[in-house]
């Protein structure tokens, strides 16, 4: 479609900058691309391997025959998949009548339109939480301490009993749960909270064991319901990138300019059990 509304009158040279949703679940606190060297040089997949415990016998001197025993092995795929563009062009005559430059800022766009793409496939892992690691559905009223009492202890206490580690835990939860949060006295008074470092002025950042970030790309699969994923440090998920280019070009058939982007990428939940989730249902 055209930019017919820059012909023929001229616009202010600021362009309004369109509102963008904070992009989570593709920062590195949360996914690791730890084989992503491997797979931009070499090929589009990665194998990953994982053994199996070793058995812990009882040794008794002069007694206990050992037989080594095998081990077995394990494999997940991390497979380059997902292909993604863009492409725009803008005229010659339609950028005449424009003050503002308008290239810049729609590259811009488009840049974050792709990782918005990455942001909301990776909210969709919380499909690939075990069961022994899933709390099920819990429904929130006009009690904010639920989020806590109901939401969160009982995530870190899931992620204990599969013996993930305390360190760089988190969750990510919808804005409207966030808020839930705020109405907590027990993160915003410090009175309450029990330190005078941390939560204040409403900040919340940090919640048994977790750290806490809001994001609109929480998968909302119905109306009320909501699914909060939670994890400890990148370990869970990996992301790789095998290209990553932005071409500008002055195309043949018109007088204007172009850009085309293209994206190939892959990733994939290689420990599901540093995964917990919950379905948090709005009353």
């Amino acid at each position: 479609m055209a930019i017919t509304a820059f012909v023929p009158e001229i616009w202010n040279a600021q362009l309004m900058v369109a509102l963008q949703k904070s992009l989570v679940f593709g920062q590195s606190a949360i996914v690791n691309r730890n084989y992503e060297g491997d797979i931009s040089q070499y090929g589009d997949t990665v194998r990953i391997t994982s053994i199996s415990d070793p058995t812990i016998g009882t040794y008794v001197a002069n007694t206990t025959v050992i037989t080594p025993e095998n081990l077995n092995d394990a494999q997940r795929t991390l497979t380059i998949d997902q292909s993604k563009y863009f492409a725009f062009e803008v005229d010659d005559i339609e950028k005449r009548q424009a003050l503002g430059d308008v290239m810049p800022e729609a590259m811009r766009r488009a840049a974050y339109k792709l990782r918005d793409v990455v942001d909301q496939y990776i909210a969709a892992f919380y499909t690939s939480v075990p069961a022994a690691n899933d709390l099920g559905t819990v429904t929130i009223g006009a009690t904010p301490t639920k989020v806590y009492d109901e939401v969160l202890v009982p995530l870190s206490v899931k992620l204990d009993e599969a013996n993930v580690p305390n360190e760089n835990r988190w969750t990510v939860v919808p804005p409207w749960l966030y808020g839930k949060l705020l109405l907590d006295s027990r993160f915003i008074k410090a009175n309450e909270s029990g330190t005078t470092a941390g939560l204040r002025n409403a900040e919340v950042g940090n919640a048994a064991g977790f750290t806490i970030y809001k994001s609109n790309n929480v998968v909302n699969p119905s109306t009320d319901l909501w699914e909060v994923m939670a994890g400890a440090g990148n370990t869970a998920i990996s992301y790789a990138e095998q290209i990553n280019k932005t071409e500008a070009y002055r195309p043949q058939s018109s007088f204007s300019d172009a850009v085309k982007g293209l994206h190939l990428w892959g990733a994939k939940v290689i420990r599901p059990d540093h995964l917990a989730g919950v379905t948090v249902e709005v009353a």
